[in-house]
């Protein structure tokens, strides 16, 4: 029952089949066709056994394996390695397929190759995941033939597995190299020198050539009977706060994915950057109601314990409320700390609804609002008129674009920091912006 189950007969042997058909009925006009017709029949039975016995003979004739991430990257271009190798001392023809997650929607993929004994075949794909969460790959499916391509044997490989895709572990790490490797510059991170001193005494130590002569500590001097200056360092462990609207606002998609997953992958970004200078990385998440409060930390686990929350976050389909977040804030966050708020704003009206709370806000902490341009809109800006529904297209776009522009410029006017950004700039916004208030010393 499993050899029947298994087999699957190919076109060629239906080619064939007809073609010994019109032999027999052909010699019903002509009778010297029948023995031809015969010895094709008999020849024909006869290759078809010999081709199930090739194909079935061998228990295992292919090893199949699947090799990627355990976790993938949110966004990121996740490669997958596939290897085939072919077990047996004869030649065979595959079809390969594989059992990509649903979410790929690639159902009718497939790969078709030679393989020659004891030969491999190494071959890969990119995945790239638009949202978090279990995506499962299936099992793979291999079809073998011999050389005489009759039948098919359908094997199944059991190589069915979950795997979680997270915030951007990646683009983390590369974030990282680009800020403390000095290779800034060329990828549209600035490098900003601080200007002055700061107050934290660190030690005293011997004056060597380029040290700041006002430094100098005269007691210590007439002490050691040379020359001695006060070492300071930079004031550091300042809270840091990223703040996520989950509302419906942040919904909306660029590129597949939603402004929250933009949002969160920018704030693992952040939130790394920040505790390798030394400040204390912390998250709340809020919508209709407040979802994540985590205390801002600089200790080796606290970015594992963002990235585990950040991986859990959904959007809520609701309005924010500022009022209760400006709550929250005010009895958990008791120092002046930057909140770096990650949300959306479609509408001037939605902005003064919420400006009054955020100026609160900004009194007592160090307020950066981050919002999204809307590439889409900017393509339908500039695009090329051809017709009258063109120019209609591009004037409605122009004014969605210039209204946010008018938001961003009526929020700078109240002195809130604002950051009006692409999706795809966001890190570096955002990476940048902390650079520039940390170096002038605004936190």
């Amino acid at each position: 029952m499993k050899l029947f189950q298994s087999l699957h007969i190919t076109r060629f042997f239906f080619i064939l089949l007809a073609a010994v058909v019109i032999l027999f009925v052909a010699a019903a006009a002509w009778d010297w066709l029948f023995y031809i017709a015969l010895v094709a029949a008999a020849c024909f039975c006869g290759f078809f056994i010999l081709d199930v016995i090739l194909t079935f003979s061998i228990r295992k004739p292919v090893e199949v394996s699947r090799h990627m991430a355990r976790i993938l990257n949110l966004g990121d271009e996740n490669t997958v390695d596939l290897t085939i190798e072919n077990t047996t001392n004869q030649p065979i023809n595959l079809l390969f397929y594989e059992g990509f997650p649903v979410e790929m929607q690639m159902r009718n993929a497939e790969r078709h190759f030679f393989l020659l004994p004891g030969e491999k075949k190494h071959f890969s794909y990119v995945f790239r995941p638009k949202t978090r969460g279990d995506f499962r790959f299936g099992n793979v499916e291999i079809f073998i033939s011999s050389l005489l391509f009759l039948c098919k044997r359908k094997m199944i490989f059991e190589l069915e597995q979950t795997v979680q895709v997270y915030p951007s572990i990646l683009q983390m790490k590369q974030y990282e190299l680009k800020v403390f490797h000095q290779q800034t510059r060329a990828q549209g991170i600035k490098k900003i020198r601080r200007i002055g001193h700061n107050n934290e005494f660190e030690q005293i130590k011997n004056y060597v050539q380029g040290d700041d002569v006002r430094t100098v500590n005269w007691k210590a001097t007439s002490k050691k009977s040379e020359l001695m200056v006060n070492q300071y360092q930079e004031e550091r462990s300042q809270s840091v706060y990223s703040v996520i609207d989950k509302s419906r606002n942040m919904q909306m998609e660029f590129e597949g994915m939603t402004m929250l997953d933009y949002a969160i992958n920018s704030t693992l970004v952040f939130s790394n950057i920040a505790i390798k200078k030394g400040d204390r990385a912390g998250l709340i998440t809020f919508s209709d109601k407040i979802g994540t409060q985590l205390q801002a930390e600089r200790n080796a686990g606290q970015l594992r314990r963002i990235l585990n929350l950040l991986y859990n976050q959904k959007t809520h389909f609701r309005e924010a409320s500022y009022e209760l977040l400006y709550e929250s804030i005010h009895q958990t966050v008791k120092t002046r700390s930057l909140l770096m708020l990650y949300t959306n704003f479609e509408s001037e009206f939605a902005m003064r609804r919420a400006l009054p709370t955020l100026r609160r806000l900004n009194q007592k902490h160090v307020l950066v609002l981050v919002f999204f341009q809307n590439n889409e809109m900017e393509e339908l800006a500039y695009q090329r008129i051809d017709n009258v529904e063109n120019i209609y297209q591009s004037a409605v776009a122009e004014k969605l674009i210039n209204l946010k522009v008018s938001i961003a410029r009526e929020l700078k006017q109240h002195g809130i920091q604002t950051l009006l950004t692409r999706p795809e700039d966001l890190n570096v916004s955002t990476i940048n912006k902390y650079l520039e208030l940390k170096a002038k010393g605004v936190i």
